[in-house]
């Protein structure tokens, strides 16, 4: 199936009051996991490239983008492949080189103004190139390389008022925003802010994104879209079934060398995650785990 693009993945599902889960790809195996996981739902669903996970191909944007690419292309169901947390203008470009039409921009370590300022240029160099541009105001705890923060200090949250002007400001196409999630969470005990979500939604023009969704519990993420998160964002819950899934394997052959025996418990464990986080985030029955018990994802 040809690539579609996160736009026309996120536009209809904010009209609807829907949302689009969209999930972090490492590794080749990360990307079959989401494109199985996706077309067992009978979901589309986004395959997002981190910086973090370009920094750990050497800093080679292509050969990752590629492989995805090609993933999504063979898959059935209809995925958009999306670079999430661009630091650099440098990145950003190679984004456009690489064929990706969808960003999200990340100056939230930066002050409000400088924020602003950097955002903006990049959405003028995307929009001219295509491109959609999401970008952060507010602190989502919890980066690579980021001292820890609390979800719920005093000022990390997203302000309404500030957002309407940070969106007229930038021009961005759809704003992360902090409201009680936190990055790397392995513990699903993450307590949103619905309130505020809805006062978001009502005040923002676009649609808003939900980071660190891994350590959100279903009825959270549930009540997350009905009051107007459009685009959910996972990856530590991919890495903890991946992770979680090899260190069995080995722990019952320790004699292993073959990867391909414990690469393959290690994907088909991910695209069970991917299949039950879309059937939380865009609506569905939960779906069994192989004893026949209601699985939590």
């Amino acid at each position: 199936m040809p690539l579609v693009s996160t736009a026309d993945l996120v536009a209809p599902a904010r009209a609807a009051g829907r949302a689009v889960a969209a999930f972090n790809v490492i590794t080749l195996e990360h990307a079959e996991a989401v494109a199985a996981g996706a077309e067992r739902a009978g979901r589309p669903a986004v395959l997002q490239i981190s910086e973090n996970a370009v920094r750990f191909h050497g800093g080679d944007l292509s050969a990752v983008a590629a492989a995805a690419s090609a993933v999504a292309r063979a898959s059935r169901a209809p995925l958009a492949l999306h670079l999430d947390h661009v630091v650099t203008p440098e990145l950003l470009h190679a984004a456009h080189a690489a064929g990706i039409d969808s960003v999200m921009v990340d100056a939230s370590r930066l002050g409000y103004g400088d924020n602003v300022k950097a955002t903006a240029e990049a959405v003028r160099w995307g929009h001219a190139r295509g491109m959609w541009v999401e970008a952060e105001l507010g602190r989502v705890g919890g980066k690579a390389g980021e001292p820890p923060l609390d979800a719920h200090t005093p000022g990390v949250r997203t302000d309404p008022a500030e957002a309407v002007a940070y969106v007229a400001e930038t021009g961005v196409d759809a704003l992360a925003v902090a409201v009680g999630s936190t990055h790397a969470m392995t513990e699903r005990t993450a307590t949103l802010d619905h309130a505020l979500i809805a006062a978001l939604r009502t005040a923002v023009p676009v649609p808003l994104v939900l980071h660190g969704s891994s350590g959100v519990p279903d009825a959270e993420l549930r009540a997350a879209v009905r009051a107007g998160m459009t685009k959910v964002n996972v990856g530590t819950a991919l890495n903890t079934a991946y992770t979680t899934a090899l260190r069995s394997h080995l722990a019952r052959h320790p004699a292993a060398v073959d990867p391909r025996p414990y690469l393959t418990g290690a994907r088909e464990a991910m695209a069970e995650t991917v299949a039950r986080f879309l059937t939380v985030i865009t609506g569905g029955p939960d779906r069994p785990d192989r004893t026949g018990a209601t699985a939590t994802t």
